[in-house]
């Protein structure tokens, strides 16, 4: 279902369309930049790039067989000459990117194609269903990773994602995110996920009662009896039932884990479990907790005083509910002439925001070397100068010039990686949990202030002055024009 299949024709109609046009006019072969970013909106203050081994994977193995071509030539759109030319469809670009895990920011190239224009205009649409959802889903759960400091996060997500892909790759971007494990089995599988979970509601209601109920599992489970305890009622019933329970394993020699709460007042609730277990003699039980849970709801438990140490995070991590979608783009930055020289291209708007940066671009990171904590980017040309890490580095806003910011103990770090060289990987892919490392590494190296839930401080993203005069130019020489 998730594996083994052509996904050539996961694209837009008008990929192909555009495609057709192209050949018809003989620019087949005209060599194209573009890049994929997000913009800023109210909710976005930084993200985790997500995705990239699967949109690799996707762009590395486009292939138009028998089937899809009698498809398009269905269609009644296309001439015999296009769908001939995708016969023998290939890959055969360069991809730079940031490696999975990095924190990013609007604004910022994270995925860069240059390829022949039909090409780089084919795997537009796929290359942004796949970054944008596991981007999205990274960056929640890093958010969920920081309210719960350094409980246990469990993604419990499946049930409620919008289709089976959304709920595996999910899975695997929550992990890179923060999450320890998944109750998706399948993704588990696909991607060497710890899974965990316990049981339902319905195990305790399919015996006599509850005591028996919970006393089957853990005979089943003894090192690992997770009680689901708030079946009937949490306080009078469930956690007795679950201490008379304990004590059974304890004294055959186990050490009981502990209890799951799902609905009610959780900090009240947990509060008074810890008690109870607490005076039972069960100081170390883990207390779990679920139930439409994030970010906002952990903080708020937290400051509560509740006493969870272990939280099982679903429906708003997995659907990302309060912003379901990243809002990506893929835009046109330059043309590459036959001799190699590079033309920048922009596109305007009357929304500021919209207008994209020109050219083939890369970006820099500026860490303080007395901290290590990273302290600005810097979107460059990549044809400027190297620059002198033994010079201050004077960094100015994107739009407003007259503010400034100086560097001199410093050093910097290009964030993309070379990927793909004509239509080869030459990126050694890590496991998801090299990506995950990565990812807790990257997260560490920003100051609380970048992370904070409330009001987040704006992280420096600026333009270097080669592409802001650049820039600058290209927009006046157009307005002059109009």
């Amino acid at each position: 279902m998730t594996d083994n299949r052509n996904l050539t024709l996961l694209t837009d109609l008008y990929q192909l369309t555009m495609m057709n046009g192209y050949l018809k006019e003989g620019r087949k072969d005209e060599i194209a930049v573009f890049d994929v970013f997000f913009r800023q909106n109210g909710m976005i203050t930084y993200s985790v790039a997500c995705g990239l081994e699967q949109a690799i994977d996707y762009v590395l193995n486009l292939n138009f067989g028998e089937k899809e071509i009698e498809y398009l030539r269905g269609l009644g759109i296309f001439s015999e000459e296009f769908l001939e030319y995708l016969r023998n469809f290939k890959f055969t670009g360069d991809i730079y990117a940031v490696p999975e895990g990095t924190v990013v920011f609007p604004g910022e190239p994270i995925f860069t194609v240059k390829a022949p224009i039909m090409q780089a205009q084919l795997i537009e649409t796929a290359v942004l269903n796949i970054i944008n959802f596991q981007t999205l889903i990274a960056t929640k759960a890093a958010k969920i990773r920081y309210a719960a400091k350094n409980d246990l996060v469990m993604e419990f997500g499946l049930r409620r994602a919008q289709a089976p892909d959304a709920g595996i790759y999910g899975a695997r971007a929550a992990v890179i995110g923060g999450c320890d494990s998944t109750s998706n089995v399948l993704a588990g599988e696909m991607f060497g996920i710890p899974v965990s979970g316990t049981h339902a509601h319905s195990w305790v209601m399919n015996f006599k009662d509850e005591y028996t109920a919970f006393k089957a599992y853990a005979d089943v489970y003894p090192e690992n009896a997770l009680l689901l305890v708030d079946t009937y009622d949490t306080l009078k019933q469930g956690i007795p039932n679950a201490i008379k329970v304990f004590d059974e394993l304890r004294a055959a020699g186990y050490k009981p884990k502990g209890i799951r709460l799902d609905s009610g007042d959780l900090a009240y609730l947990s509060k008074k479990a810890r008690e109870m277990l607490d005076n039972a003699g069960y100081p170390d039980t883990v207390i779990c907790a679920s139930g439409d849970l994030d970010e906002y709801s952990i903080s708020s438990l937290k400051n509560q005083g509740a006493t969870i140490n272990s939280w099982g995070v679903g429906t708003r991590l997995i659907t990302s509910a309060d912003m379901p979608a990243l809002g990506g783009v893929y835009k046109l930055s330059a043309i590459v002439e036959k001799d190699g020289e590079i033309v920048p291209k922009i596109k305007l708007s009357e929304n500021t925001e919209k207008i994209t940066n020109p050219g083939f671009k890369n970006i820099y990171r500026v860490y303080d070397k007395r901290t290590g904590h990273a302290e600005a980017d810097f979107i460059y040309l990549r044809n400027e100068e190297e620059y002198d890490e033994s010079k201050p580095l004077v960094l100015t806003h994107p739009t407003e010039r007259w503010k400034t910011i100086t560097f001199d103990n410093y050093e910097l770090r290009s964030l993309h990686a070379d990927i793909v060289k004509d239509g080869k990987l030459v990126y050694d892919m890590p496991s998801l949990s090299e990506i995950k490392k990565y990812a807790e590494r990257e997260l560490a190296t920003f100051w609380d202030e970048y992370k904070r839930l409330d009001k987040p401080h704006v992280y420096k993203v600026d333009l270097s002055d080669a592409l802001y005069e650049l820039k600058t130019a290209m927009l006046e020489s157009i307005r002059s024009k109009s």
